[in-house]
């Protein structure tokens, strides 16, 4: 892998990648303007944690914001994987439903996925 994720010890881990991992600096720009961490803060957090206030309203602005941003980058990034998986590799609706929902009947889903995809990359 590309890009490393090592926990180092207890509660902590060291994120490294070269730059021809991150061409469109979205790695670093999401470091570097605490995304990641916002992100990784609220994948973290308790239920009661999300519904009780806690902090400031601007920053759950800003934790609601990173999660988005980062959630909507993903999700397009694994929309072009379906391509991939489909195109490249031949693989069947039905497999990749199995492998990215768990249930097979999701092949409409990863369909939707698919033509996502294509219009990302321009197809």
């Amino acid at each position: 892998m590309a890009v490393t994720v090592i926990r180092t010890e207890g509660c902590k881990a060291e994120i490294t990648w070269k730059p021809e991992d991150d061409m469109q600096g979205y790695l670093v720009q999401s470091v570097d303007n605490e995304r990641l961490a916002y992100a990784l803060e609220s994948l973290g957090a308790s239920q009661a944690e999300l519904s009780e206030p806690t902090k400031s309203e601007e920053y759950a602005l800003s934790q609601a914001s990173a999660t988005a941003y980062l959630a909507q980058l993903l999700e397009r990034r694994a929309a072009v994987q379906v391509v991939k998986l489909r195109d490249h590799y031949g693989m069947s609706w039905r497999k990749i439903a199995i492998h990215l929902f768990d249930n097979a009947e999701k092949q409409s889903s990863v369909r939707r996925m698919y033509e996502s995809g294509r219009r990302h990359i321009g197809v």
